[in-house]
């Protein structure tokens, strides 16, 4: 007998205990719900991976889409504050009904086959997005690529925007052998791109294996920044005078590089104009990004949780400019480097206020604040039950020409945003 209920909360607790493993990579069981379901996209699929960038790349195509008038499809994970925010139909968030609706629809057909929380919203987003009639769908990775529920839908086009080293126990220990694993998305004669300055040779000898049509950030397609505004050359040309990219961080000149490209590759389909790729840049909003909250002492969020994402993080916190003093907000889950992310950041930071996250799998606040004191930083270190406790210390002795950094796993930035802190 089949499961059913009315609510999103009641279906998604279904989902958590419905597959003996969070995490359970391989296609065969997603592809044969797929099969049943008759999900066969009539419309474009771009299907981007990554270490870190996928959000913001994703967010940008959209964003580039709804400018030029169409009707675009976008799933993510995960999500902030709601599931909701996974699927999106022109930048709006589904509503508990729509993905209830999805949801019922692959319960029905998947007869028994056991889908792990993932694999049953990926489908549902993707039943959704058919029967929107959406003109465009961009699918973000969950875990790796090759074994990912979204490479159950044939791209015409993949991206894997970063490589570096996350999810170790899953997809390997070194950069070539998760670089294999995120070229799985590419396909036979598609185009494909990649915007790691350097990518890994795994990478690059399975798509030439394939022949895919791969191109690389710096020989196929690239940016030119000119101060006030920046320049991107690619297959087709050159497109000058564009706006920088509303989300921050040098390292967005790259992904927003890699969405033209993506644009380009899919012009002939669902062609976009430069009027229309401008107004997406401007336009483009991705919550916990280093995302600086206005206002004093300056507020800032950020999702990063491996160290790739940690140098990035270090980086904009050194170009945002002089600060007397610099407070954390942290906590991390337990599977992560999280001594390379404290490396990359100790100069940054001048006290650390860490928190025994309650979710499965975190590291323990005091695991954390042994790991800041074994890196040789100086600073301060306090411990905190909750995200709410950390941020209220930090804010009854930040002065207003400080700086609160929130960053780690997407529940500190989570839990910031649900604070409201502005």
């Amino acid at each position: 007998m089949s499961f059913d209920a009315d609510t999103l909360d009641a279906w998604l607790a279904h989902l958590e205990q419905l597959h003996p493993s969070a995490i359970d990579m391989g296609l065969e069981r997603v592809a044969r719900v797929r099969d049943r379901m008759q999900l066969q996209p009539a419309f474009p699929v771009i299907i981007v991976g990554g270490t870190n960038g996928k959000g913001s790349t994703c967010a940008m195509l959209s964003a580039a889409y709804r400018a030029a008038g169409y009707k675009v499809g976008t799933y993510t994970s995960p999500h902030l504050l709601h599931y909701n925010e996974r699927v999106a139909i022109n930048l709006v968030p589904a509503s508990d009904a729509a993905i209830v609706a999805s949801l019922r629809a692959v319960e029905q057909a998947r007869a028994g086959e056991s889908l792990t929380y993932f694999e049953f919203g990926t489908l549902a987003a993707m039943h959704q997005f058919i029967q929107a009639g959406v003109d465009v769908a961009v699918l973000e990775v969950g875990l790796g690529g090759r074994l990912d529920a979204v490479n159950v839908f044939e791209p015409d086009v993949a991206a894997v925007v970063s490589v570096d080293i996350d999810h170790q126990a899953f997809l390997g220990d070194n950069r070539e052998a998760i670089g294999r694993e995120k070229a799985g998305i590419f396909r036979p004669g598609k185009p494909a791109f990649c915007a790691d300055s350097q990518p890994p040779q795994a990478l690059l000898d399975h798509a030439a294996q394939i022949k895919a049509d791969l191109q690389l950030i710096g020989r196929d397609f690239g940016y030119t920044n000119e101060t006030t505004q920046w320049r991107w050359r690619g297959r087709q040309g050159q497109k000058p005078g564009l706006p920088f990219p509303a989300l921050r961080g040098a390292y967005q000149l790259a992904n927003a590089s890699l969405v033209i490209a993506i644009l380009d590759a899919l012009h002939d389909r669902v062609p976009v104009g430069v009027g229309d790729i401008k107004r997406g840049l401007v336009e483009v909003e991705l919550a916990g990004r280093y995302q600086v909250l206005p206002g004093r002492p300056s507020i800032v969020l950020d999702v990063a949780h491996n160290p790739h994402a940690a140098a990035a993080l270090a980086q904009n916190l050194l170009n945002q400019g002089f600060f007397p003093t610099t407070h954390a907000v942290f906590a991390a889950l337990a599977d992560k480097d999280i001594a390379g992310v404290i490396g990359l950041l100790k100069e940054r930071i001048d006290v650390w206020h860490v928190v025994d996250l309650d979710v499965p799998r975190a590291a323990s606040a005091q695991q954390i604040a042994e790991l800041i004191a074994a890196s040789g930083s100086s600073a301060r270190i306090h411990i905190y039950p909750t995200v709410a406790d950390a941020f209220k210390a930090a804010r009854s002795v930040a002065g207003e020409n400080d700086r609160i950094a929130a960053f780690g796993c997407f529940k500190v930035v989570a839990d910031m945003l649900a604070l409201k802190p502005r």
